[in-house]
C-alpha cells in the first residue's frame, strides 16, 4: 500500500469536502490525514490530504475533476523523497545544517550536489560525500555564469534548489526556468540594513529583535511568497558578533523548517503569499 499526497485549490462552493471524500471512498482508498482552508474574502478553497491505497492517478484525477469547480488545480502524486541541489557562497551554517540532516537521514530528501561561486565550502561538502561544483563568477558575465550553473542543474534535474546563503542575485531568466522551485533564506533586517555587515548596522541602531525569512525566489528581490519566519529577542548586552551568531542560528532553523514544508508538499502558493498545512 502506497502513500499519496493530494492537493486541491479552487473557487469555493458547497459540498467540496463531501465530494472529494466520496470519490476517494468509492475508489476504496483511505484518507489518513487532511486539512482544508477557505479564504472567505476571495472565496478560495484549499485542501490537502495524505491518502493510503493503490491509486490509478489519471483515473482518480479525472473523477475529482468531475466533482470540482472548473478552475480546480489538482496535484496527486506518490509521497516520495525529493531531490535537492544546494547553492552556497562562503557562509557554512545553513549548508552544514542541511548536509548534516541529510547525512543523519533527518531530511525527507536526497542532496544531489552543492554548487558555489567560491571554493570555500568544498572541504565541508566532501566530508559528506556530496559532489561539489565550483563555478567561479570572476571575469565572466552573469549570463555565462548562470549558463554553467544551469548545465549542472540539468544534469541532476532536482525537484528543489535551496539557496543556503548563496549571495548572488539571480536573473529573471534563471528564476523563470525554475519557477516556484527555488527557496532562499535571509535575515529580516531588510530593507533597513543592507550591505556586507547588517548585524553591525543593526547593533549601532540598538535593534532588539533578530529574525529570518525563508521564501520562494521571484523576480522581485527578497519579496517572493514567504514560507517560514521566526524571531528572537536580544538586548543591549549583545555585541554585533553575538547578534550575528544568534541570527545564523535563526536562519538555520527557519530554512530547515521551510525545506521540510516544501519536501512534504504542504505549501500552496497563492498570489504572492502561501497557504501552509
Amino acid at each position: 500500500m502506497s502513500e499519496y499526497i493530494l492537493k486541491i485549490d479552487s473557487s469555493d462552493e458547497k459540498g467540496l469536502i463531501y465530494n472529494i471524500a466520496d470519490v476517494i471512498y468509492r475508489n476504496d482508498l483511505n484518507i489518513e490525514k487532511n486539512h482544508e482552508f477557505v479564504d472567505l474574502e476571495n472565496r478560495k478553497f484549499f485542501f490537502r490530504a495524505k491518502i493510503l491505497g493503490d491509486i490509478d492517478i489519471t483515473l482518480l484525477k479525472d473523477e475529482l475533476k468531475n466533482v470540482l469547480p472548473s478552475d480546480a488545480n489538482i496535484y496527486l502524486g506518490v509521497r516520495r523523497a525529493k531531490n535537492i541541489i544546494l547553492m552556497a557562497t562562503k557562509e557554512s551554517h545553513c549548508l552544514g545544517d542541511i548536509l548534516l540532516k541529510n547525512y543523519s537521514n533527518e531530511l525527507f530528501a536526497t542532496v544531489q550536489a552543492v554548487i558555489s561561486n567560491h571554493d570555500y565550502l568544498k572541504d565541508l561538502t566532501k566530508k559528506f560525500d556530496i559532489p561539489y561544483f565550483f563555478v567561479s563568477a570572476e571575469n565572466i558575465d552573469r549570463a555565462d555564469h548562470e549558463r554553467k550553473i544551469r548545465d549542472i542543474l540539468e544534469e541532476f534535474n532536482p525537484d528543489l534548489i535551496v539557496l543556503a546563503k548563496y549571495m548572488r542575485i539571480l536573473s529573471s531568466d534563471f528564476v523563470s526556468r525554475y519557477r516556484n522551485s527555488i527557496i532562499n533564506i535571509h535575515h529580516s533586517f531588510l530593507p533597513a540594513f543592507i550591505g556586507a555587515n547588517p548585524y553591525k548596522q543593526a547593533h549601532q541602531r540598538g535593534v532588539k529583535i533578530i529574525g529570518a525569512t525563508a521564501h520562494f525566489v521571484t523576480d522581485n528581490l527578497d519579496e517572493g511568497p514567504i514560507i517560514s519566519q521566526d524571531v528572537i529577542h536580544i538586548d543591549h548586552e549583545y555585541g554585533w558578533r553575538d547578534m550575528q551568531k544568534a541570527g545564523r542560528n535563526v536562519e538555520k532553523a527557519v530554512l530547515s523548517n521551510a525545506l521540510d514544508l516544501a519536501l512534504e508538499d504542504r505549501i500552496f502558493i497563492y498570489g504572492n503569499k502561501t497557504v501552509i498545512f
